[in-house]
């Protein structure tokens, strides 16, 4: 039987977030260079880096 607590619910969670949090990198207008840097910090850590992009992450989409 499958044991699915609140940790695994939490690592749910912010993976759903990281996957957002690149999608939302990769479709803003800033440079390839900045994009490499931010997913690189949220794939590395994934708490901090999401919570860090969330607030200093680029913002503006890519027309």
């Amino acid at each position: 039987m499958m044991n699915f607590g609140y940790n695994g619910l939490f690592g749910l969670l912010i993976l759903i977030g990281d996957v957002w949090a690149i999608i939302n990198i990769l479709q803003s207008a800033a440079s390839n260079e900045k994009k490499l840097i931010w997913i690189v910090a949220v794939v590395l850590l994934p708490v901090l880096g999401l919570i860090v992009w969330f607030f200093l992450g680029p913002r503006d989409r890519g027309a």
